[in-house]
């Protein structure tokens, strides 16, 4: 008990010192804003990142596919922690799931 007391975790959301038993309670789901978005290899994307493809995709709807290491400016997060909404020239509405992405 007294380990867990003492073991303190900087939150990057709130900018707070918090007990490490109550971040992660509070990453079981409960706050909206929590969402923790991370890319392919492990790197926590934020609000206006730019990424680079790992993998060819087709683009369903534009008749276009997205070649690897194309390059997307200027992501924004949606609250879903997969997914990742971005604009690229031709392509309106272009989500990407954060499995297919490196952050740069």
């Amino acid at each position: 008990m007294a380990a867990d007391d003492d073991d303190y975790v900087y939150d990057e959301a709130s900018g707070e010192w918090v007990p490490a038993s109550q971040l992660a309670g509070a990453a079981g789901g409960s706050g909206g804003d929590a969402v923790v978005v991370r890319d392919a290899v492990g790197n926590v994307l934020a609000d206006g990142d730019q990424v680079t493809l790992i993998k060819d995709l087709a683009v369903k709807g534009a008749g276009q596919t997205l070649k690897r290491g194309t390059l997307i400016k200027s992501i924004r997060l949606t609250g879903d922690a997969q997914e990742i909404d971005c604009k690229y020239e031709g392509i309106k509405g272009l989500v990407l799931r954060a499995e297919f992405v490196k952050k740069r």
